[in-house]
């Protein structure tokens, strides 16, 4: 596995429920580097692009209010296998189903609002960092 980087994004239930230091320590006990790191509220026309590949499906109106609800954290974590190490840190998607011991597994309990996001490819994951933080990816 090579060197990447990936975004990590802990979404507003995990800002406002205080996990961002504790997202932040799974990452880096896990070994991973934090790149960059920047707490803000999204604009909807920022969402929107974060989530088109989702335009068409019913629960995007969902995503973008949700996302942009309040502030959230976001970040370029880098590593070796960055992008599938941080998505089995994270945990399935669906936390019903996410393994004990993960982020969505210890803190969350409803898909629409679970804790975090992480790019799921490397061509996704340049996509994303190029929306998050446009000068330094």
């Amino acid at each position: 596995m090579a060197n990447e980087r990936t975004l990590i994004l802990v979404k507003p239930d995990g800002v406002q429920r205080g996990l961002v230091g504790e997202v932040i320590a799974r990452i880096e006990r896990k070994g991973y580097t934090l790149e960059a790191l920047e707490l803000r509220t999204l604009a909807r026309a920022t969402a929107e692009e974060h989530y088109a590949e989702h335009t068409d499906k019913p629960f995007f109106g969902e995503l973008v209010d949700f996302i942009t609800s309040g502030p959230l954290v976001a970040m370029c974590v880098a590593g070796e296998g960055a992008i599938a190490g941080m998505r089995t840190l994270m945990g399935a998607t669906n936390p019903l189903e996410a393994t004990p011991g993960s982020i969505r597994g210890d803190f969350a309990t409803v898909i629409g609002e679970n804790i975090v996001h992480g790019s799921d490819s490397v061509d996704s994951a340049k996509r994303e960092l190029g929306i998050f933080f446009p000068d330094r990816f």
